[in-house]
């Protein structure tokens, strides 16, 4: 059977279509995708005509499935290993990963070109993985081995949603015990943030959404207030002038504003200098939540299935791969968390 996968391949052109999915090169893994989860940065890849990326894109970057073959050299994971595909690995070679800090690395690997079209043209994949496919190359170390038993419909949502919010809260922010904290945007990150300030023991979490439901929905979650308050971490997963101005007001002194939201081309915000010094504020920029898949991608999943984290609660549907135009229709709407594509 052919491949198939959903395409930009040029501005505003979108289309599912018959995609050539090469053997894997050395160090490099065929991987099935059998779930693969619809996220606001491939509307943004969309919308920002390939948002770095060379056309034509193939989108999908939080996906899930099982390895079908690996390259010269592979060892780990192996044919038949179950993985959660992770688009911020670590190179080893910058100078973040030489001393020491693999996690704000610059130039995570990536796969030789081994995904085309029909005509020959090779593919970009979306941060390196291209999820929105029925098969994909990636580098050996951004395919991580997780649990068969989590449901591949909940695990693919850790490659992406889940690892940025929680890990936003646990390694980027890192919040303490008993701290205030404040979400802006209560999608599958804002919710993910959520679930990482309960797991990080916040004293208060506040969930703020323009929707009323999504605000009352983040309390399954573990919010605890739905209205404004002072906080001494404030997440802004929505990344536009009025939301980040929101952050900035809300921050008690000493407090951390976070920057989760991809923000469109062009978007600015003026900060009252003086105001952001006498209340010795600290403004962070969490990259995916600074995650490293090897180290993360295992213990989300095991929060997983001990119950620690909810992850059936955030999959509000699930669809086929042809339905990806609906998928992005109701992200736009905001009527879902995380709507899920199975390829197969």
């Amino acid at each position: 059977m052919a491949d198939a996968g959903v395409v930009l391949g040029a501005p505003g052109e979108v289309a599912l279509e018959e995609i050539v999915v090469d053997q894997p090169g050395p160090g490099e893994v065929l991987v099935r995708i059998e779930a693969t989860g619809v996220c606001h940065t491939d509307l943004h890849v969309v919308d920002e005509d390939g948002w770095g990326h060379s056309l034509p894109v193939l989108l999908g970057h939080e996906g899930a499935g099982t390895v079908e073959a690996v390259g010269p050299g592979v060892s780990e994971p192996a044919p038949g290993d179950r993985v959660v595909l992770g688009w911020k690995t670590a190179c080893g070679t910058c100078s973040n990963c030489v001393r020491g800090e693999p996690r704000r690395c610059r130039q995570p690997p990536a796969a030789g070109e081994r995904l085309h079209r029909r005509d020959g043209a090779a593919l970009s994949p979306v941060l390196r993985t291209g999820t929105y496919a029925t098969r994909t190359v990636v580098p050996a170390v951004a395919a991580v081995k997780i649990p068969s038993e989590l449901p591949v419909e909940q695990a693919c949502l850790i490659g992406c949603a889940v690892a940025t919010g929680v890990m936003s809260v646990l390694e980027t922010a890192r919040v303490w015990e008993g701290a205030r904290v404040a979400v802006i945007g209560c999608g599958a990150v804002g919710l993910s943030v959520v679930q990482g300030a309960r797991l990080a023991g916040a004293g208060e979490i506040r969930a703020l959404d323009l929707d009323p439901g999504k605000r009352e929905q983040a309390r399954r979650f573990g919010a605890t207030h739905t209205d404004p308050g002072p906080a001494d971490f404030v997440f802004d997963v929505v990344g536009r002038r009025e939301t980040f101005t929101q952050a900035l007001g809300l921050i008690a002194t000493g407090g951390t504003v976070v920057l989760i939201g991809l923000s469109p081309a062009g978007e600015s915000v003026e900060v009252d200098l003086p105001a952001l010094f006498s209340r010795r504020a600290r403004i962070l920029v969490s990259h995916g939540g600074d995650h490293l898949p090897q180290e993360d991608f295992p213990r989300l999943a095991q929060w997983a299935l001990d119950g620690s984290l909810d992850l059936e609660a955030m999959v509000s549907r699930t669809g086929r791969l042809d339905q990806w135009s609906d998928a992005f229709d109701a992200m736009r709407e905001g009527s879902v968390i995380r709507t899920v594509l199975a390829p197969q």
